[in-house]
Order: structure tokens, then C-alpha cells, then sequence
């Protein structure tokens, strides 16, 4: 006989709904939402505004918003949020809560400020693209986060090269492709 429980739920690797920073007006700074639960930009912003208000006030790390479990952490002026389902483990979405903010605060020389960080947002989504992917939790060891990013940085676009870079890496390619 297989008995059949509503609440519960087949395990996963797409823990990760959503992954906010928000300043200290609640005004997003970074959003990446990766599944359908707030479909509109206007249904996150008010999702957003709500988590805010409940969670700027209080000295706690986790909350239930919306059917939803939520790990924050404060720094100066930013508001760092990782949301996962309301039966998610919170130590995962922590692991993913730290990470990033341990990335950050290495990338900022411990300076996670809301200023620091809008100078570095390539920096930012690079590194929240090396932890989650599609929601599923890809890393957790700021280290690795970093080096990743480090090594992703070193390929700079031909736009964003001067002119005797793109030459000095083009006499590097001629050079390795004679001595071949």
C-alpha cells in the first residue's frame, strides 16, 4: 500500500528562487528571479517592498513571506536576500546567503557598501552566475567564487581593450602561431 502526503515534496537541485539586494530605502539594486513566482516586474517590486518592510527592522536571518523561506543579512547599506520554498533547507539558501556576501566582501575589500557596489556590478553578476545557475546551487566556497570570477574577468571584449593591447595580443597570436 503507498500512501500519498500533499505536503510532501520530491527533493530537488533547483532550490533557489530568487537572489535580492536591495538598498536601504528598499529600492532594488540586483534581482535575479529564476522561476515563474513573480512573473511581473511590478508583482517583484511589490514582493520586494513587502520583504523589506517585514525584515529591515529585525536582527533575525531567516523569515516566511508568502509561502516562501527568506535568508537576509544586512551590511551598512545593502539588504542581501536568497529565497527559496517554503520547504527548502535554510542552511542551503545560508550557504548560498554567505558565499555571496563573503565573494563580494573580498571583491569590495571589505567594504560592502552601496557605493562599492554599483562600481562593481560585473563583478556582482559574475559572481552570482558562478554560485546559482537556473536556481540550482552550483558553488558555495567564496575562494572558488572568486577565482572563477578572477579568470572570467581576464577575458576582456575587444570594445573595452586599448588599441595597443589588441596589438600587443595580436603579436602574441602571430607569434604563437609561427612557432608552431
Amino acid at each position: 500500500m503507498k500512501l500519498y502526503c500533499e505536503t510532501c515534496h520530491e527533493p530537488s537541485l533547483y532550490t533557489v528562487k530568487a537572489i535580492l539586494i536591495l538598498d536601504n530605502d528598499g529600492d532594488r539594486l540586483f534581482a535575479k528571479y529564476y522561476d515563474d513566482t513573480y512573473p511581473t516586474v511590478k508583482e517583484q517590486k511589490a514582493f520586494e517592498k513587502n520583504i523589506f518592510n517585514k525584515t529591515h527592522r529585525t536582527d533575525s536571518e531567516i523569515a516566511l513571506l508568502e509561502g516562501l523561506t527568506v535568508v537576509y543579512k544586512s551590511s551598512i547599506d545593502l539588504y542581501f536576500y536568497v529565497i527559496g520554498s517554503s520547504y527548502e533547507n535554510e542552511l542551503m539558501l545560508m550557504a548560498v546567503l554567505n558565499c555571496l556576501f563573503d565573494s563580494l566582501s573580498q571583491m569590495l575589500r571589505k567594504n560592502v557598501e552601496k557605493r562599492a557596489l554599483l562600481e562593481n556590478m560585473e563583478g556582482l553578476f559574475l559572481a552570482v552566475d558562478e554560485i546559482v545557475d537556473g536556481g540550482v546551487i552550483l558553488e558555495s566556497d567564496p575562494q572558488q567564487v572568486l577565482h572563477r570570477v578572477a579568470v572570467r574577468g581576464e577575458d576582456v571584449p575587444l570594445t573595452e581593450q586599448t588599441v595597443s593591447q589588441v596589438l600587443q595580443s595580436a603579436k602574441e597570436q602571430i607569434k604563437w602561431s609561427l612557432l608552431r
